[in-house]
């Protein structure tokens, strides 16, 4: 199954079997794309990985952007500058889709001498501590409650940044609805303790990112892909479970999905493992039993081995993405069909002390990238 063609939308996967977004912190100061992210992209494609999502592009500059040189989709620079890394991806071969990311209260500090103002669902300060890797430093600052104007700001900001990914040459765009920032904080009983209509129970606490999805699929082309990627953890809570349990993951994927989403990228820890109870479904699987006809389900988490996801196929998966394996095997789909042997990951060498993109990373073979 991992090498059967498949569709997703209008388009024609080789495989099953993408790279999944990974913060890289590679673009110019003012969130442009660079030759260097091309090359890096590229090389996945032409190691046999059928679709890739990029890292989180920030899509207004307004609260969206979470850390130094992350890249954008808001300006005319940012469009011309992604051209160069869609038509590399799609000279190799393969899909392209733009995660729309905005960071919401975890914020890593901008600018460099003072802490950019934050919003969040309601004024509850993260847990934890920033990401030395992203640039961040100490304690994360407590938000401000997002007025309904904010709301709007972000919104209109998530659908003008996919029109550009349209224009840059993407074939679709994933909304960042997991590991905790502004659309998955919605989600979660702990950062959104609002008590307007956008806060309380499941049905309301998933309102307003099923509003910016329907907001999105109804601005760009019915060619375009719209995905959004779901996740109960976050980053500064890697333990946090929706409180209704699978009550909330019914809720939340129908809803998605129903507003026009079309997939569902589910990311954990362990994806061929129970989330719900000892013997409950996982996370995929819940997609899977939740989301409306025809909507196609991407599991992601620890399938880096081909047992492992070729299990995640089994259990119902349409699709599945891979990350620190890829780092470490960006010919993954390659070296898997043809039976060789899978590198180990090395984070030390890969994404400490800073994620940028090393030059070791823009070699095709991976084997280099372990010796």
């Amino acid at each position: 199954m991992l090498f059967d063609s498949t569709s997703l939308g209008d388009l024609t996967l080789d495989n099953r079997v993408g790279l999944a977004p990974m913060t890289r912190v590679s673009a110019t100061a003012d969130g442009c794309a660079t030759d260097r992210m091309a090359q890096y992209y590229a090389k996945f494609a032409e190691g046999g990985f059928s679709f890739l999502v990029t890292e989180g592009t920030y899509t207004d500059n307004v609260y969206s952007k979470g850390y130094r040189k992350q890249p954008g989709l808001v300006t005319d620079d940012h469009v011309e500058a992604w051209t160069q890394v869609t038509d590399a991806v799609h000279d190799a071969g393969g899909a392209i889709f733009a995660q729309l990311m905005h960071s919401g209260a975890q914020n890593q500090g901008i600018p460099q001498d003072a802490d950019q103002e934050t919003i969040a669902p309601s004024a509850v300060q993260p847990d934890g501590e920033k990401n030395e890797a992203y640039g961040g430093d100490g304690p994360y600052p407590r938000p401000k409650k997002a007025t309904k104007e904010d709301l709007e700001t972000a919104r209109e900001g998530f659908v003008a940044s996919a029109m550009n990914a349209h224009e840059a040459g993407f074939d679709g765009v994933e909304l960042h609805a997991a590991n905790g920032y502004l659309l998955n904080e919605f989600l979660s009983d702990k950062m959104n303790q609002r008590d307007d209509e956008y806060g309380g129970a499941p049905e309301a606490r998933v309102r307003y990112p099923a509003e910016v999805v329907e907001a999105v699929a109804a601005a760009v082309p019915d060619d375009f892909v719209v995905g959004v990627r779901v996740s109960q953890s976050m980053v500064t809570d890697y333990g946090y479970v929706w409180p209704e349990g699978e009550a909330a993951a019914a809720v939340f994927f129908e809803a998605l999905s129903s507003a026009g989403a079309d997939y569902i990228h589910t990311t954990e820890r362990y994806a061929t493992e129970p989330t719900f109870g000892e013997d409950g479904p996982s996370l995929a699987e819940a997609a899977v039993e939740y989301v409306v006809d025809d909507t196609v389900v991407i599991a992601n988490g620890s399938l880096g081995t081909p047992e492992a996801a070729r299990q995640v196929l089994d259990d119902g998966a349409d699709l599945l993405t891979l990350g620190t394996s890829a780092l470490a095997n960006p010919d993954w789909p390659s070296r898997v069909a043809a039976g060789e042997e899978l590198a180990e990951f090395d984070r030390t060498r890969l994404l400490e002390p800073k994620a940028t993109v090393g030059d070791e990373e823009l070699l095709i073979d991976a084997s280099s990238v372990d010796d």
